[in-house]
């Protein structure tokens, strides 16, 4: 075999500036700033036997994870094509838009200065909105927010926020008789009590107390509304790492519910329950986690099958099934 010739006379001349050569290069410089890649597509479909049609969802980043690009449709049972939308997300704006409405949501939030927030959110076809600002109070943990509508109606909406909770203030129409406004307020309060974690919400003239306590083995919750009296109570016992009970009754009407749970493995979970309100038995077979997403799901895919038995019809049940499968082009 020849050796190749190494001859400094046998090699061409190198590029001179006059031909409009110089340094080769392969990345960097300005003309790499414009060799953009493909962005990478997400294609997710869910197909639900209730509503025989089809949820399609293509989702793609851009400029380098600064902004999402995303399109929704549906399909019916025909192949038509419906609620087409369009949403196009970033840090500091969104935008939602109506194909078929030809109508536009807007959302921006940004930090004015630190500890100072903006956030406003604009329907252009309802030429309506929202303005609000959150400025911290001794840190982080306490935020007084104000919020109005616009076009401006009344005063607006404040809001304290603080570690054990918030409350807010509105002013609220009355009746067309009295013809004025009164103040409103809605509280939220967390706390731990006995080991567990108490909730006072208080909203439109109810109060709801509510009691949570859990460890590794039992969850209790208990809750009482105000002042209608109705007392509800949920229970959930597990009794293997694979397998659990959930049940609740409500005192007022003696209605309840029961569900047992039994998972095997990550990705497969049988479940089974009854309620009363409704007269209905159920069981379902989950494959991919039931709250995870189809792209931890194996093949990228969730499905889940259903058999409802009403008690009225035992010998009609209903076999439903949802299938939600993604694809990374």
């Amino acid at each position: 075999m020849a050796e190749p010739n190494t001859d400094s006379d046998s090699l061409p001349p190198p590029p001179s500036a006059a031909d409009g050569g110089g340094a080769v290069t392969t990345g960097g410089g300005f003309g790499s700033f414009f060799q953009l890649n493909r962005p990478k597509l997400r294609v997710t479909s869910e197909y639900d036997s209730e509503s025989l049609g089809i949820f399609n969802k293509v989702s793609c980043k851009l400029f380098d994870n600064l902004a999402k690009l995303k399109l929704t449709f549906r399909n019916d049972d025909k192949g038509g094509v419906s609620e087409p939308q369009v949403y196009l997300t970033s840090k500091l704006l969104s935008l939602q838009y109506d194909v078929a409405e030809s109508d536009a949501l807007i959302k921006a939030s940004f930090e004015i200065i630190p500890g100072l927030q903006l956030r406003a959110a604009h329907e252009v076809k309802a030429r309506q909105g929202e303005v609000a600002m959150v400025a911290d109070l001794a840190g982080p943990a306490y935020k007084l927010e104000l919020s109005s509508a616009l076009p401006f109606i009344g005063a607006p909406r404040a809001t304290l926020k603080f570690p054990l909770g918030e409350v807010s203030f509105e002013e609220r129409a009355e009746d067309e008789e009295e013809q004025g406004t009164a103040l409103s307020v809605n509280a939220i309060v967390k706390r731990q009590f006995l080991d567990g974690l108490c909730t006072a919400r208080y909203r439109d003239d109810s109060l709801n107390l509510r009691y949570v306590y859990k460890d590794e083995q039992m969850t209790f919750i208990p809750s009482i509304c105000l002042p209608s009296n109705e007392v509800l109570c949920a229970f959930k016992r597990r009794f293997t790492p694979t397998d659990k009970l959930s049940y609740s009754y409500n005192f007022d009407t003696n209605d309840w519910s029961a569900v047992y749970k039994h998972t095997m493995g990550k990705d497969y979970k049988l479940k089974a329950g009854y309620d009363t309100k409704v007269r209905l038995g159920w069981a379902s077979l989950w494959v991919g986690e039931e709250d995870g997403k189809a792209k931890t799901a194996p093949m990228k895919m969730k499905v889940q099958v259903m058999v409802q038995v009403h008690q009225d019809h035992i010998k009609s049940p209903a076999l439903m099934f949802h299938v939600k499968k993604r694809w990374d082009i």
